[in-house]
């Protein structure tokens, strides 16, 4: 999935200016670019809250951002980190990190089960665990996968199912073992 958002550059400031900047509606960004200096910039508050309202749950490391700046230069990127106020919730900061067309980056993947309601484990009385929430993934920018989906609907209770069971694309290498557990039913 691919969202544009405007990139506005900014001078680095003290933290009276940064906590201005976000009375204003901007939350500060850097974009930081492998062989580059990294850029402070800020992007508008509304349109990271209206990105983050509609996303689904789990789907953020794998949403590309374009970013485009005022000269109409945009630029592929993802967000590598981003930090919240402790009570009120509202984003403080985003990173974000530039996708290069030949660079490979490690990307978390979110998963996904299906069937867990006809999953026989659960209608015997067990309990569905996901233990990933995320699979780490190495690969090109353009193979990002949006999501794994696990098939849990034959799971019965104490069974597991591994990494080694997700269909996994060929030019998406896996950061973890394929013997790690992904999901399971306890009792």
């Amino acid at each position: 999935m691919e969202i544009e958002m405007e990139f506005f550059p900014r001078k680095v400031n003290s933290r009276g200016q940064l906590k201005a900047l976000r009375r204003d509606g901007k939350v500060p960004c850097v974009f930081y670019s492998k062989g580059s200096e990294n850029e402070v910039g800020y992007v508008n508050k509304d349109a990271v809250d209206t990105v983050l309202r509609e996303l689904e749950f789990g789907f953020l490391p794998t949403t590309v951002f374009l970013l485009k700046d005022k000269a109409g230069k945009t630029r592929k990127a993802i967000i590598k980190d981003i930090q919240y106020h402790v009570t009120t919730y509202n984003v403080l900061h985003v990173d974000f990190l530039e996708l290069v067309t030949e660079r490979l980056v490690d990307i978390k993947v979110p998963v996904q089960c299906l069937g867990t309601i006809e999953c026989v484990g659960v209608k015997a009385g067990g309990f569905l665990r996901q233990v990933k929430q995320h699979i780490e993934v190495r690969c090109l920018p353009r193979y990002i996968p949006s999501h794994f989906e696990v098939d849990v609907r034959d799971l019965d209770v104490r069974q597991v199912k591994r990494v080694s069971d997700i269909t996994i694309p060929a030019h998406v290498t896996p950061r973890i073992k394929s013997s790690d557990v992904v999901v399971t039913v306890v009792k």
